[in-house]
């Protein structure tokens, strides 16, 4: 009876341990099957395959960060669609999932970060920038992300003022123009917080001229509210144009790098 009893055990581990093996192999064709898919631009097929690896192996983080990736690639900016904002939220729900195993993912993080600041949700997209950052501070792209986003929110509640006033495109802001020290009080944040993180990236990537021409677009919104101060926007609009002419000589001195390096590349 005793060795009866070891003999099932025997078959049990034995069929325990060429299931979980199974189990593992159908998991790397399904990997592999959505990979191929993705290459492809075959997204729908690429989700089933990764949906399915992911159902293998739960707490492979992987798999969902794949199929995150699959889900995002569909997602379109700015369209309201239900069906559009599922894929969106399906990408952020499975970035999720992979933090929750790997707290330090960056490509998660970044990965909301990004889609969050697609659907708008600029407060939800900086935070996840932020955590992003406590990771790895030493990304110029996280920072100068996060000051596109402070430029962003200072430059829609203005756009809304010169609207209500009926302002011409090429006319400024009144300087004593009513509704001026309310938008102060709602843009000075961010802008303080835009120049600031667009320094650090500058610090980190000193040719960074996207974060160049932002940090002139920032000293622009501050002078909008530099209100019944006339020499602090003018001294705003001059530091904006400073930053047009570092922005423009950097882009010209990578053109005539690129340049360079094209005509001594042996033909």
């Amino acid at each position: 009876m005793g060795r009866f009893r070891w003999a099932v055990l025997g078959c049990v581990s034995l069929l325990f341990t060429c299931t979980l093996s199974i189990a593992q192999d159908n998991f790397r064709e399904e990997l592999n099957l959505g990979t191929q898919a993705f290459r492809e631009a075959k997204y729908d097929d690429a989700i089933r395959h990764f949906q399915s690896a992911a159902s293998l192996r739960p707490q492979n983080g992987l798999a969902h960060l794949y199929l995150a990736t699959a889900y995002a690639q569909q997602y379109i900016p700015g369209v309201e669609s239900p069906e559009n904002l599922n894929l969106g939220n399906a990408a952020i729900s499975e970035y999720q999932k992979v933090l929750e195993i790997n707290p330090k993912s960056q490509d998660s993080l970044k990965g909301v970060a990004y889609l969050y600041l697609q659907m708008k949700k600029f407060e939800d997209a900086k935070s996840s920038f932020h955590k992003a950052i406590d990771l790895d501070p030493s990304d110029p792209e996280t920072y100068y992300s996060i000051g596109v986003i402070d430029w962003t929110q200072a430059y829609t509640p203005r756009m809304k003022l010169r609207e209500k006033l009926a302002l011409k495109p090429d006319e400024p802001l009144p300087i004593d123009a009513p509704g001026c020290w309310a938008l102060r009080d709602a843009n000075e944040a961010d802008i303080k917080e835009g120049m600031e993180v667009l320094a650090k990236a500058l610090e980190l990537r000193p040719d960074y001229d996207d974060a160049m021409a932002y940090m002139n677009l920032l000293y622009r919104e501050r002078a909008e509210i530099q209100c019944n101060d006339s020499e602090s926007r003018a001294s705003d609009l001059a530091k904006a144009d400073h930053w047009v002419d570092l922005t423009m000589g950097t882009k010209k001195k990578k053109i005539d790098a690129a340049k360079s390096n094209n005509s001594a590349t042996p033909q």
